[in-house]
């Protein structure tokens, strides 16, 4: 299964979607990148160390020069802005929030084209997970990402 698919599957898988949010809300955490670690233990993919770094070093790319921007402009305008109106700042914040999928969706491709071959069996997902966590920003509380962790399907 691709990184996109699998990472729809394990979005709509109960309480990921509330972990995720948490760890990139609470603990600066990039989504996408987290699911990638996940789907490369699940998939049987060993990550070494420059895996990690380039895979980070791609996230921060796409997250500083256009998630980010993005994801402002749809926070701004979620709450109501004098003299614009609430159906047209409704409708355009819907389409941000779509480019802003989409994004994710091209950021999750260009993860996937710098993995690494399977090698093996499933691993556990939660190595995969502390180690680029840990690349991205070191102070992620375990406890956040072991309840990711749990929740993730299999």
């Amino acid at each position: 299964m691709n990184l996109w698919d699998w990472s729809l599957r394990a979005w709509r898988a109960p309480g990921v979607e509330a972990a995720c949010l948490d760890l990139q809300d609470a603990q600066g955490q990039n989504i996408p990148l987290l699911l990638w670690a996940a789907w490369t233990a699940a998939t049987g993919r060993s990550l070494a160390a420059d895996d990690i770094e380039a895979a980070c070093d791609t996230a921060r790319v796409w997250q500083d020069g256009v998630v980010l921007p993005l994801r402002g402009v749809r926070r701004a305008l979620k709450i109501r802005i004098p003299d614009i109106d609430d159906e047209d700042r409704e409708a355009v914040r819907t389409q941000v929030q779509a480019v802003e999928l989409d994004i994710e969706r091209r950021l999750l491709a260009a993860l996937e084209r710098i993995s690494p071959a399977p090698s093996g069996p499933p691993q556990p997902v939660l190595p995969a997970l502390v180690a680029v966590s840990r690349q991205w920003s070191p102070v992620t509380p375990r406890t956040a990402l072991n309840l990711l962790a749990e929740r993730l399907p299999a």
